[in-house]
């Protein structure tokens, strides 16, 4: 088989969309207008947030502002996992002390199954496979890293995680120089544009107004400005993630970090036989550049991780154009985790942003003083916690409008998080590619270096990003 990566479709948004089908792109904002909350961003959040606004206030004017189309961003082109990871929570352990963050962690396990059932209720068809997290370890101190993991997981309240050894783990899936493994039952396997796609539909049914191809310049008290018109609201509510740099006065409230991924042609069923794989785990593993993949419904493995990482200036790709280095090392993570598939051709590949903070930690916010609201945040683990956010952020406008009181989402460490900007240009491009080519390198050394102690150019790194 030809297995050049010159031979993949490079960008178009993503696989997904290619596989979907690119949708029609909904009317533009045509002057000024008015509603009683407006939404900046057609993503994920954007669109829970319209939805669940809507299925509790039926009377509410709820417009989304869309500078693309809806799923244009993160949306549209991560690795389909519905899990239970949050960004931050070790963080808020610290500030708000451990049972906060229990609470978290529950509403994340609990956001998982929220999810489904509403695409079950929506008749929204995702392709969604409730098979959990598997993630490995491939190294001695990788195994050390997972177990630690592991317990830490179960110290935040997972009583439902299981711990692997190496056959276990070759039992779901087989993973070459697999040593171990973590699986939790909070994930699944789904296909994202099928997710935005339905989840649109269904708030536009709601009643909910939704201009596309309209960008927002800058968000003022009671303004989203857009160049066709600005729409006025008592609530704006900022659900940007990675394109947030973009907004007048956001240049660097969050970094917009490049994830890449590639799709592999369908396998054959001699080869998933080869690998296993039957439960649709998503998948994982403990490297410091960690990786992500899933078995999709047609049969590829779709399989991601950093590429560039970050672009001077806080700037975004158009169509989703990965550099042939990247597609090349997303295709030797593949090939190392599974040999058996070293002629298999890769068919698509594609990368996105999604929103970093300075101190990773992903937040919900609503400054009652303005009627201004943000979520976002995710480091890349926004599929569910977006969800979250959405429904925390319709409980804290709910709140503030006198609907409703207090509830246990508006009450949780994320609510109302602070965090200060990332550092002025050239100083954020040093630091994020000199932190991810050390992390890139700790990896490397402890591949060729076995021992149960991360590395310490890992440990240089971690202090760097200000991860811990």
């Amino acid at each position: 088989m030809n297995s050049s990566a010159s031979s993949a479709v490079n960008g178009g948004v993503s696989f997904w969309y290619a596989d979907d089908g690119l949708p029609a792109v909904r009317e533009p904002l045509t002057g000024d207008a008015s509603a009683d909350v407006v939404i900046v961003g057609g993503g994920y959040t954007g669109l829970w947030t319209a939805y669940y606004l809507k299925k509790a206030a039926p009377f509410l004017r709820i417009t989304v502002l869309e500078q693309k189309f809806c799923g244009y961003g993160a949306s549209g082109r991560n690795g389909g996992w519905l899990y239970n990871g949050i960004a931050g929570r070790d963080r808020y352990a610290r500030l708000h002390g451990h049972e906060a963050a229990v609470r978290l962690q529950k509403a994340m396990n609990d956001t998982v199954a929220e999810v489904v059932a509403v695409a079950r209720a929506e008749g929204i068809d995702a392709d969604i496979e409730q098979g959990g997290v598997l993630e490995v370890a491939t190294t001695p101190a990788q195994l050390a890293r997972l177990k630690a993991f592991h317990a830490q997981e179960l110290a935040y309240g997972e009583t439902d995680r299981e711990l692997y050894g190496a056959r276990r783990t070759a039992e779901r899936i087989r993973v070459a120089d697999a040593v171990g493994s973590t699986w939790t039952p909070h994930g699944a396997r789904l296909h994202p544009v099928k997710l935005v796609k339905g989840l649109a539909a269904a708030v536009e049914a709601l009643g909910v107004t939704i201009h596309e191809s309209t960008p927002v310049t800058e968000i003022r008290p009671k303004h989203a400005v857009t160049p066709y018109g600005t729409v006025r609201a008592p609530y704006v509510l900022r659900c940007t993630e990675g394109f947030t740099a973009a907004l007048k006065g956001q240049r660097r409230t969050w970094l917009p970090m490049n994830s890449s991924m590639i799709a592999t042609e369908p396998l054959t069923g001699e080869q998933w036989a080869a690998i296993g794989w039957a439960g649709r785990e998503t998948l994982g593993d403990l490297a410091h550049a960690y990786m992500y993949a899933q078995r999709t419904a047609d049969g590829r493995i779709a399989l991601g991780g950093r590429g560039v990482p970050y672009r001077f200036g806080s700037r975004t790709d158009n169509d989703g154009r990965t550099q042939e280095a990247t597609i090349a090392a997303l295709r030797d993570i593949l090939t190392r985790f599974f040999p058996s598939l070293a002629g298999v051709r890769i068919e698509h590949a594609w990368s996105g942003v999604l929103g970093v903070p300075r101190d990773w930690c992903a937040t919900v916010t609503l400054d009652r003083s303005t009627g201004l609201g943000w979520a976002g945040g995710y480091v890349g683990s926004g599929v569910a916690t977006a969800n979250l956010a959405a429904r925390t952020l319709r409980d804290l406008v709910r709140q503030d409008s006198g609907q409703g009181g207090r509830t246990e989402l508006t009450e949780l460490p994320w609510v109302g998080h602070r965090v200060r900007k990332w550092e002025p240009e050239p100083l954020r491009w040093l630091g994020v590619q000199g932190m991810y080519a050390t992390y890139r390198a700790a990896d490397r050394r402890e591949r060729r270096y076995p021992d149960t102690r991360s590395s310490r150019l890992a440990r240089l790194a971690d202090r760097v990003a200000g991860h811990h």
